[in-house]
């Protein structure tokens, strides 16, 4: 799924915003998945393979070749088909896909600087749309004085918003929640330098 430049526009108006009522930095990130997840296909489709020839040895009388020619055949339908993207994320376990998608919001984390805080009060909003993952990495200043409840109140209200597809007002509450909470316990100061960070679509 793509956002369109004005839902864009809307949501880093809305991060702009957020971010002036305090000095913690939020950052957002919008991932279409967290993983390609190519070995799924590789896997069952090597299983489908390795098991088309025993009903034809058993049933048949067809040469050894031509049963291999078959498997051979077998095997790259199952992959072409089972590489679809949406296939291939049905293939792969659910507890695998959230790990990914979790392992990506950290690297996300690192990746995007939001350790640089001076008051290490900034965090990031991941949002992982394959997976229907989302999740709010907080730094340590942050993590320390606002309870993790608050955090997981404010990821459930996004994903609820998101499964009825309004994804750029999901992110929009989110980060006006998220500003709320930074501002209450970091407040903005005055002549306070923007630490302004532009939605990252990955």
């Amino acid at each position: 799924m793509a956002i369109a430049h004005e839902e864009a526009a809307r949501i880093e108006a809305a991060l702009r915003a957020a971010q002036a009522r305090s000095t913690g930095q939020i950052v957002c990130v919008l991932a279409r998945a967290s993983s390609h997840y190519e070995i799924m296909p590789l896997v069952w489709s090597a299983l489908i393979g390795l098991a088309t020839p025993w009903p034809l040895l058993f049933v048949t009388e067809w040469s050894a070749e031509r049963i291999f020619l078959i498997q051979l055949a077998v095997f790259l339908l199952a992959l072409c088909i089972l590489s679809l993207p949406t296939v291939r994320l049905l293939l792969t376990p659910r507890s695998v896909r959230r790990a990914n998608a979790h392992r990506a919001a950290l690297e996300q984390f690192v990746l995007r600087g939001v350790t640089h805080c001076a008051e290490r009060n900034g965090i990031l909003i991941y949002v992982s749309l394959a997976e229907h993952y989302a999740r709010i990495v907080a730094d340590d200043g942050a993590a320390k004085v606002i309870d993790q409840r608050r955090w997981r109140g404010i990821v459930d209200g996004l994903t609820a918003q998101m499964k009825t597809g309004a994804t750029s007002e999901a992110l929009i509450d989110a980060a006006t929640k998220c500003g709320d909470l930074l501002a209450e316990h970091f407040p903005a100061r005055e002549a306070q330098a923007p630490t302004f960070q532009r939605l990252h679509v990955v």
